[in-house]
C-alpha cells in the first residue's frame, strides 16, 4: 500500500479555512491518500486535518493588534516550524493569511520542504514588491485569476491558474428570475416590488463607513423606486446590535436585516450597493446589477492611492478588463451619486441583457473546477521532488 501524502497545511482565516477544505477534498477525489496537519478551522478538520494549534490564536484585527500580539506570533511561527519539520512533510501548503505564511513558508523552504502558496496577494494593484517575496518563500503559487501567473513570469515561482471556488459552487444563472423568487420567499420579501441588496462589508470599521452612505442612498432610492424592500444581510451577530443601531434613523425605509449570507440577499434581488471585496465577484456570478464602493480613512486613502497600479478595483472591472460596474470610491461615494448609479445600472439591466452576457462569460472563465485543479497541482510538486 503506499503511504499517505503526510501535507502540512495553515489558513488563518475563515476564507482560508474553506479553501484548504477544498484542496484536501479534491486530493482525497482523486485518490490520493493524505496526512494532513496544521491549523485550520471547522472545514479543514472536517475534511480530515490533524490540528496543532486552536485556530482561534490567529484570529487578527486591524493594525494595532499583530504588533501587540508580536511575541505571540513570533513563538508560535518557531513552535509550528519545528512541528511541521518533525512530521517530515511532502510538502506544505499556506493558505492566504500572507505575512505569517510566507515567513513559515520561506522557512520550512530553507529547510527542504516543497512549498505551495494558494491565493496569490493583489500585487496586480499595488505592493509589487511581494512578486519577489512569495517567490522566496514558495515553489509553487495557485492563482485564483487568470491574469496572475503572467505576474510571476521572470521568478522562478511555479504560478498556476486553478479557478474559483466561488465559481464552482455557484450554478451558472439560467433562470435568474426563478431563483429571485425563491430567494424572496426565503427573506420574506413582498411580490411585486422592487429588492435592493445592502452589502457594507463584515467588519466593524466597513460598517461605520460604508452603511450609513448606503442607508442615506437608499432613502433617495425610495422616493424613485416604491415600493422597494431593502436586504441587509448580517450572519455574524457581533456586528448585528451596531447594525440595527444604525438603522434606527432610518424608519422610513422598509429594510429586513437578515441572518441569511449575503448570497441569499444577491440572488433575490434587483440590484445591490456592495462594498469593494469579494461580495463584488459573488453578485458577479448570480448577475446581480451593483454599484461597488469604498471609503477609509482620508490618510489611509491618500497613502493606498499612491501605491495603486490598476484602473479598477472592483473584480469584475479588473477581470473583464473595462468599467463593466460603477465604481464610486471615497469623496465620490455620496447618496446622491450612489443612488443616481444604482437607478442606472437598473435601468440598463431591463433594457439590455449585455450585463447578464458579461458576468455569464466570467463565470465561465473562473468555473475551472479550482479544488480538483489545486490538488493537482499540489500532487504535482510532490511527485516531481519525489522521483
Amino acid at each position: 500500500m503506499t503511504a499517505p501524502l503526510r501535507l502540512g497545511l495553515l489558513a488563518g482565516e475563515a476564507s482560508g479555512d474553506l479553501l484548504g477544505a477544498g484542496v484536501l477534498r479534491g486530493l482525497a477525489q482523486q485518490g490520493r491518500s493524505v496526512a494532513a496537519i496544521g491549523v485550520g478551522g471547522a472545514a479543514m478538520t472536517a475534511a480530515g486535518l490533524e490540528v496543532l494549534e486552536s485556530f482561534d490564536r490567529f484570529a487578527i484585527n486591524g493594525f494595532v493588534e499583530p504588533i501587540k500580539r508580536l511575541p505571540e506570533l513570533w513563538q508560535l511561527l518557531g513552535s509550528l516550524e519545528q512541528r511541521l519539520l518533525a512530521a517530515q512533510l511532502d510538502a506544505f501548503l499556506g493558505v492566504d493569511f500572507n505575512v505569517f505564511n510566507l515567513l513559515l513558508e520561506r522557512r520550512l523552504k530553507a529547510a527542504g520542504v516543497p512549498t505551495a502558496h494558494y491565493v496569490s496577494p493583489s500585487v496586480y494593484a499595488w505592493r509589487r514588491g511581494r512578486i519577489a517575496r512569495l517567490a522566496r518563500s514558495a515553489d509553487l503559487l495557485l492563482c485564483l485569476y487568470p491574469f496572475e501567473p503572467q505576474l510571476y513570469a521572470d521568478t522562478p515561482l511555479d504560478a498556476v491558474y486553478v479557478g474559483h471556488p466561488l465559481a464552482d459552487e455557484i450554478a451558472p444563472v439560467t433562470d435568474r428570475r426563478a431563483r429571485q423568487r425563491r430567494a424572496r420567499q426565503a427573506l420574506g420579501v413582498s411580490e411585486g416590488q422592487r429588492c435592493i441588496a445592502i452589502l457594507p462589508g463584515s467588519r466593524g470599521s466597513e460598517i461605520e463607513q460604508m452603511l450609513p452612505r448606503f442607508l442615506d442612498a437608499a432613502r433617495r432610492l425610495q422616493v424613485a423606486l416604491r415600493p422597494v424592500t431593502f436586504v441587509l444581510p448580517c450572519p455574524r451577530p457581533a456586528l448585528r446590535a451596531r447594525v440595527q443601531q444604525l438603522l434606527r434613523g432610518y424608519d422610513d425605509l422598509t429594510c429586513i436585516v437578515d441572518e441569511a449570507p449575503a448570497r441569499t440577499a444577491l440572488t433575490a434581488a434587483d440590484a445591490a450597493f456592495v462594498k469593494s471585496g469579494t461580495s463584488t465577484l459573488e453578485a458577479t456570478l448570480l448577475q446581480c446589477p451593483m454599484v461597488v464602493s469604498y471609503r477609509l480613512g482620508g490618510l489611509s486613502y491618500q497613502l493606498v492611492r499612491r501605491m495603486l497600479r490598476t484602473d479598477y478595483i472592483a473584480l469584475p472591472n479588473i477581470l473583464a478588463g473595462r468599467a463593466l460596474v460603477p465604481e464610486l470610491l471615497q469623496d465620490d461615494a455620496t447618496p446622491v451619486l450612489l443612488a443616481s448609479a444604482l437607478l442606472g445600472e437598473l435601468e440598463r439591466s431591463e433594457r439590455s441583457s449585455e450585463y447578464a452576457q458579461a458576468c455569464a462569460t466570467l463565470h465561465d472563465l473562473l468555473r475551472c473546477d479550482a479544488n480538483g485543479r489545486a490538488a493537482g497541482a499540489i500532487a504535482q510538486l510532490i511527485d516531481r521532488r519525489g522521483s
